[in-house]
């Protein structure tokens, strides 16, 4: 019994102490065991502590036992018997009671008239999980019948509608911080610097041999003139990274290598080049190329 309680004071102690780590840091809906990892070793180590106070504490109290003379040891496992035995005793005597059982001797005020074979039969009450449980789907189906035969609420078709209509909604408000879900007509020019930089990473790495490091050209085209042979703009960049250049002499289609953000954040990198003028860049290819919302509120 004392092992069983033991288990329970720990399992009570790693909740507690869980989720008040989890109060006292966290500051926003990111819990701050994920922003701070390490935390799980704090808590690790108080659990560690409490189960080791835990086996001191019994083994102090077996300690003490042995030290106890035969009369006291008698006198103690007695005690430990009755308190046992007592245990929880209110909730035998409550779910008897509900269960209108009799004793032995007083069974034979609820044996009913008839018999088979010489075994007779006890008028026992249902137990009380079953009765209960049967009264409460006579309420609830009184409920559900005045609700939707009476007051016609809502049916399946309507309450299906409702649902599709608020998981679309859901999904609209998460594509717009999905950047992983970005295609060539939702693509945004990216301005943070944690964007800028892995899009640099990205085109040192894969572009940088065509277009040079400072986008001024080699076998691909110059990048920091406003001359674009597919169209220029961040939407149209987007596009040639993912489907690739013109067929037989343009570059290859990015779209299977990279990530949809990834090929967001080299073409917000490669529109940084725009009139940088290297000091040896390529001769322009191309048409001039002026973003039409420009043109509209030059208007």
């Amino acid at each position: 019994m004392r092992s069983i309680a033991s288990y329970f004071r720990i399992l009570i102690f790693a909740g507690i102490s869980l989720y008040f780590l989890n109060w006292i840091g966290t500051s926003g809906d990111v819990s701050i065991f994920i922003n701070q990892p390490w935390l799980w070793s704090i808590w690790g180590g108080l659990i560690f502590f409490h189960i080791s106070c835990e086996i001191c504490l019994a083994a102090i109290s077996r300690v003490i036992y042995n030290s106890l003379n035969l009369e006291a040891k008698e006198k103690y496992d007695a005690r430990i018997a009755l308190k046992k035995a007592n245990q929880f005793v209110w909730i035998k005597i409550y779910y008897k009671a509900l269960l209108g059982s009799k004793n032995i001797e007083e069974e034979s005020e609820i044996i009913l008239d008839h018999n088979y074979d010489g075994i007779q039969e006890l008028d026992n009450d249902l137990p009380p999980w079953w009765k209960y449980g049967f009264y409460f789907t006579i309420i609830f189906a009184v409920i559900y019948l005045v609700r939707f035969e009476i007051y016609n609420d809502y049916n399946q078709d309507e309450e299906y509608e409702l649902a599709v209509a608020e998981a679309k909604i859901e999904i609209e408000e998460w594509k717009k911080t999905a950047k992983d879900l970005v295609d060539e007509n939702s693509v945004i020019l990216l301005t943070d610097a944690s964007d800028f930089n892995a899009g640099k990473d990205i085109y040192l790495n894969n572009c940088a041999v065509c277009h040079k490091s400072d986008g001024g050209g080699g076998i691909g085209p110059n990048l920091t003139d406003n001359y674009w042979i597919l169209g220029g703009g961040i939407k149209n960049i987007f596009k040639t990274i993912a489907d690739g250049g013109r067929n037989g002499k343009g570059m290859i289609a990015w779209k299977n290598d990279l990530k949809p953000l990834e090929i967001a954040q080299v073409a917000s990198y490669v529109m940084s080049f725009e009139n940088t003028n290297p000091l040896e860049s390529k001769k322009s290819e191309g048409e001039i190329w002026k973003d039409a919302e420009s043109l509209k509120e030059k208007k």
